[in-house]
């Protein structure tokens, strides 16, 4: 065989592998009904919902997953909140949600909005904040999400 093919074959399984791996948002789920379920469990925990409005589509949504199961903040995901992602498609799924929670996909996903158990909103981005998320380090995503919950605390 002609070592050509023999360097084309591995990375050809390596790029095939990479579209296996699981995309961040179930297009098939019922968001709302995730949304209610993660109201219920976080008045057991007393955490704040977070959600996260993105699509596969989006580059920046999937490196923000990325950034996000990385340890130091998989570790502050787990520890801290109730996260929910939520789909929006190409912007045509789940705008009601995003309504329901003022808008924040308006400047961009992926956007993110924080919820007490209450349903009241405690943190929202508004601006895009997130929508450069490949662009951000992990470290920067922490520190988001940091002060994004030292607000939400510090919300009346």
């Amino acid at each position: 065989m002609n070592k050509f093919l023999l360097t084309l074959i591995p990375v050809a399984a390596l790029a095939s592998s990479a579209w296996a791996a699981p995309l961040p948002y179930d297009e098939a789920a019922n968001a709302r009904a995730d949304v209610q379920q993660a109201l219920i469990a976080a008045q057991s925990g007393k955490q704040p919902v977070l959600i996260i409005f993105g699509a596969n589509w989006c580059e920046d949504c999937r490196a923000l997953d990325t950034a996000l199961k990385a340890p130091n903040n998989a570790e502050m995901m787990a520890r801290e909140f109730v996260v929910v992602k939520v789909d929006v498609g190409r912007f045509d799924r789940n705008l009601d949600l995003s309504a329901l929670y003022g808008n924040p996909i308006k400047a961009g996903i992926p956007a993110a909005v924080l919820l007490s158990p209450k349903q009241d909103v405690l943190y929202a981005t508004r601006a895009g904040e997130l929508a450069d998320a490949r662009r951000m380090s992990e470290t920067g995503v922490h520190d988001f999400f940091r002060a994004a919950l030292a607000k939400a605390k510090a919300a009346p």
